[in-house]
């Protein structure tokens, strides 16, 4: 978990300067190459800048070991991040379409031709960035990080429209200065489209919506391998930031003492925090296996209706 965490915290950093390197020559270069759609897309990175921070505090405070005023940790912290991510994608799309209407009806010089060569640059930093972050997202299953990988996608995207528009600008000449400003608009579309797209998991997190059914079943099985285990029932995973909660029932033979049940509980619980690292707490309930008239002492296992 600790390992997982450090791990997401690096690539948040990196995106971070990243993105506060990419802002300086974006503006710059939309200001002396007269090209909007460069500027805008510079407004977009620096949302990035804050999203990014954003992610590495809540993905630090997820990582806390539980108190005595959170008994259940701070994991809370890592979806409400991506939340906030989320929601910054979508006033960064709002920010860029205000500036691409009034600039759309308002005569503008032709961007300059080296304007291509830096939202060409941009796109294959921010693809890569992008693709890196992404995938340790999903090994990590931190949504924070995902949603952090999707808003380099979206200034990838923001830079792609940007180069198509300055394309477009250049090639037509005079009377064509707007293509810059309508790629922003359409890019500003995208953005949107990506923060609704990263806001549905976040929004998942935070109302404990129960995870991959893969968690579930390898958490059956974990205990369904544990000596003395009759039957699993009522199998529930919560997530709680890149962690999980676990709490099951488990049937034993009614006749073990408390101290036996009492074992078989500790060793279904050390089972599936083996099974699975990201675990971070296994609540089991002891119940006695009661067998009646037409039903053998096979061991039954059971999960709840997907």
């Amino acid at each position: 978990m600790k390992k997982a965490t450090n791990r997401a915290i690096r690539w948040a950093q990196a995106g971070l300067l990243t993105n506060a390197l990419l802002v300086v020559v974006k503006f710059f270069a939309g200001i002396i190459g007269h090209s909007n759609a460069l500027i805008a897309d510079a407004v977009e990175s620096s949302a990035d800048i804050f999203s990014s921070l954003i992610v590495w505090m809540g993905l630090s405070i997820a990582a806390r070991p539980a108190d005595e005023d959170h008994p259940y940790g701070h994991g809370k912290a890592e979806p409400l991040a991506a939340a906030v991510v989320s929601l910054m994608l979508l006033g960064a799309a709002a920010g860029i379409s205000i500036i691409a209407i009034r600039d759309i009806r308002t005569p503008h010089h032709l961007p300059a031709p080296f304007t291509l060569f830096v939202a060409a640059g941009v796109i294959i930093v921010k693809e890569i960035l992008y693709r890196r972050v992404s995938r340790v997202g999903k090994e990590v299953g931190s949504t924070a990080v995902t949603a952090d990988a999707w808003h380099h996608r979206s200034d990838a995207i923001s830079s792609l429209a940007a180069f198509i528009g300055i394309s477009i600008a250049l090639l037509g000449g005079h009377g064509w200065e707007a293509a810059d400003d309508w790629a922003a608009l359409v890019a500003a579309l995208l953005v949107a489209v990506n923060g609704v797209r990263t806001l549905r998991p976040a929004i998942s997190g935070l109302m404990d919506e129960a995870p991959d059914r893969t968690v579930k079943e390898r958490a059956l099985q974990a205990a369904a391998e544990v000596d003395g285990v009759r039957s699993v029932e009522n199998l529930n995973v919560r997530s709680s930031g890149i962690g999980f909660y676990v709490d099951l029932h488990v049937k034993a033979d009614p006749k073990l003492s408390l101290e036996d049940a009492h074992e078989i509980a500790a060793k279904v619980k050390y089972a599936i925090l083996e099974a699975i690292p990201n675990v971070v707490n296994v609540l089991v309930h002891m119940e006695p296996y009661k067998v009646s008239g037409n039903h053998s002492e096979d061991r039954v296992f059971s999960l709840p209706p997907a």
